[in-house]
């Protein structure tokens, strides 16, 4: 069983070291989407993650993958892309399109975890200046990647990205790592898209010294 958190009470979340192993990272349920159960949990490194109709259920993963923008790596396949200077990148130009962007089905996915309801507390938490999204238009002024996540202090917690075009992602990604507004960025889930961009994991005690270092 997992600590149920009521809604009504001020939002406070469980010490992370009783996430359970399987499913890796799973940490209590319950408690509201809006700016202050969103901030007090990714404060403590703890996002939410659920399917709609479903509880909302708070998870704190170990290891946890980041990245490092100084270890951000271009390789020379996308440097070779990059050259040709085919799109232009906007910052928080279109929040909530990108969101929604990121939420259509995948291949081989019947749906989203980017409900309704998410959207608009990341909105919400856009609105008050604690949210971010990267946009990427192509000649025709068309938005063909994006990517979006939430902010606080030097630290940006990637929640999302889409790309309807070759690389779109990516440059959004090359972007916020070059804003140089961020020292640490918070991919949560390991992937190897990720690891080949310069992506690794560290242990949940280190990323959660390394949120009280540059989040205060």
């Amino acid at each position: 069983m997992i600590p149920w958190l009521d809604p009504d009470l001020p939002a406070q979340f469980p010490g992370t070291r009783l996430a359970k192993l399987d499913p890796n990272g799973l940490l209590a349920a319950g408690g509201r989407l809006n700016i202050q159960w969103l901030s007090e949990a990714y404060k403590h490194g703890i996002f939410p993650w659920f399917n709609e109709n479903e509880p909302i259920l708070w998870w704190s993963p170990a290891p946890r993958t980041v990245l490092f923008p100084e270890n951000f790596n271009i390789n020379r396949s996308l440097r070779k892309f990059l050259r040709k200077d085919l799109y232009h990148i906007t910052t928080d130009q279109r929040f909530t399109e990108v969101m929604q962007a990121c939420a259509e089905p995948r291949d081989g996915q019947p749906g989203s975890w980017i409900s309704p309801a998410m959207i608009r507390a990341y909105t919400e938490l856009f609105n008050a200046g604690l949210a971010h999204s990267y946009e990427c238009w192509d000649a025709n002024n068309v938005m063909v990647g994006g990517l979006y996540g939430v902010s606080l202090g030097r630290v940006f917690y990637g929640e999302s990205m889409f790309s309807h075009a070759d690389n779109a992602s990516k440059c959004c990604l090359k972007a916020l790592v070059e804003s140089g507004a961020y020292q640490l960025i918070d991919c949560q889930m390991n992937t190897q898209h990720l690891i080949n961009m310069g992506a690794t994991d560290i242990q949940r005690d280190e990323f959660e010294q390394l949120l009280k270092k540059f989040t205060a």
